[in-house]
């Protein structure tokens, strides 16, 4: 089955044919650098991601970029709350949201260009725009993007112009022309980061920034446009008016965009994730929560795989008890792992589940249905003892970036912290107190254990050792 992903410029499902063969051009727009990253952007980040290595897996070469905002309103704000240079704040947070993105298992992009080292390309892009009639000089002397000369402005989005509504994320300015226009160049005010320009010293606005990026690094027309389900409108759709309003042409041939995520809240009610209703959830925090419950170094696999289980495109719900569900099912593959060792051999794409596994994948990255296959192969692994599906497992487990840690450090996980050696005593303990037909004893030692989050099995070959949840008091 051919690659066939899901266009929201054409809302439909469509083979997908790169401009150039064996290639992919793909930009995906990043943060906004005043903060630390929130789990919705982790889960955007892991459906690029995937994206990313799928195209790679089936061997195309793929040049990923994604940017860093590091000017703009929140940034300058946030700057001088905490008395420190916008420059300060956005390398801190930079660093952050880079450190965020590798310990969710994200590959670093190709390139990663800041906006403000893209100034003159966007100053050459508003100049083109001005000279065709599409740009012009406000009252207040910052440069507006004249969205009614674009005769295409709403084909992202199916938004009309006539059915905006002013002041719709627009902030509303009686110096334009017309209320639907947006700023393309802001002019200087004191105190914030500024540049020359052909119209006074100023700073860019918000969406030049990306169409001068991505056609800097991937030319006038690329593959694969991607972001969050936000920034459809009004971001993607003035990158667009603007892309194609100064080149004439089509600005990317696929638009790509992930499904909005809601937090589930105590009350069992889904509602959506804000600082104000006290559910926002940042990466570190979710990834030191999930630590501490599953282990030190399993928390960000188990974010990472809940993550990817629903389909990039859908709505996902994020909440605690269905955290616990993810780690539960990555148990299972893990136990697979464990119990029945991976053999060294190549991945054999001929196999039934790998086959289902890649029509899965070519079918507009459908993961859900991809890692259903994981988990015949770990049924098959166990029940047939079979180091060929085990290897099946972890190699198409790769593809996904998962299933890639020890299973016994994985199942053990929850211990870190504990002393291993003692928990090696009491078994051996156990084991004496059997021998010695104290079963009452060897009872409280496995109780004891359990306590602790550790959960003994008894084999032929010995007694083995994992880590169980177990509710933590704070």
């Amino acid at each position: 089955m051919a690659l066939e992903l899901y266009s929201t410029l054409s809302r439909r499902k469509q083979a997908f044919e790169p401009i150039t063969a064996g290639e992919v051009k793909m930009y995906v727009c990043g943060v906004t650098v005043y903060d630390y990253t929130h789990i919705g952007h982790g889960r955007t980040f892991i459906s690029f991601d995937i994206i990313r290595r799928w195209l790679e897996a089936i061997g195309y070469k793929v040049t990923f970029v994604r940017n860093i905002t590091d000017v703009d309103d929140k940034i300058i704000r946030r700057a001088a709350e905490r008395h420190v240079s916008c420059e300060a704040l956005t390398d801190e947070f930079s660093r952050a949201m880079q450190e965020d993105m590798i310990a969710l298992g994200c590959l670093p992009p190709t390139v990663e260009p800041r906006a403000t080292h893209f100034i003159p390309q966007m100053l050459n892009i508003i100049e083109k725009l001005q000279q065709k009639g599409l740009a012009y000089q406000t009252k207040s002397g910052d440069m507006a993007y004249a969205v009614r000369q674009f005769k295409d402005y709403g084909k992202l989005s199916g938004k009309s112009i006539d059915d905006l509504i002013s002041g719709e994320r627009v902030a509303a300015d009686d110096t334009k022309r017309d209320p639907l226009d947006f700023v393309l160049w802001k002019s200087a005010k004191p105190g914030e980061p500024q540049w020359d320009s052909p119209w006074g010293k100023g700073r860019p606005g918000w969406h030049i920034e990306c169409s001068a990026m991505s056609c800097h690094y991937l030319g006038e027309t690329f593959d694969i446009h991607g972001g969050g389900p936000d920034l459809i409108f009004p971001h993607h759709e003035n990158e667009i008016a603007q892309s194609e309003g100064a080149n004439g042409k089509r600005f990317a041939n696929y638009w790509m965009h992930t499904g909005p995520l809601r937090v589930m809240n105590k009350e069992g009610k889904e509602e959506k994730m804000s600082k104000s209703l006290g559910n926002f959830w940042t990466v570190r925090d979710a990834i030191a929560e999930t630590d501490d419950k599953f282990g030190v170094g399993n928390g960000a696999q188990v974010l990472r795989f809940f993550l990817m289980r629903t389909h990039y495109r859908s709505p996902i719900l994020f909440g605690p008890d269905l955290i616990v569900d993810a780690y539960q099912s990555l148990k299972r593959l893990y136990t697979a792992l464990k119990d029945v060792p991976a053999d060294d051999l190549p991945l054999d794409w001929n196999e039934e589940c790998a086959k289902r596994f890649a029509e899965a994948m070519n079918d507009d990255f459908n993961v859900p249905v991809a890692v259903a296959q994981l988990f015949e192969l770990a049924n098959r692994a166990q029940a047939q003892k079979s180091a060929a599906m085990s290897r099946q497992l972890k190699k198409l487990g790769a593809i996904l970036n998962i299933l890639q840690a020890d299973p016994e450090v994985f199942l053990k996980g929850s211990t870190a912290g504990l002393d291993e050696a003692a928990i090696e005593e009491a078994i051996a303990a156990r084991a004496a107190a059997k021998k010695a037909k104290d079963y009452a004893k060897a009872d409280e030692i496995r109780k004891h254990l359990a306590e602790q989050g550790v959960m003994l099995t008894d084999t032929p070959q010995g007694t083995t050792w994992q880590r169980v949840l177990v509710e933590k008091s704070h």
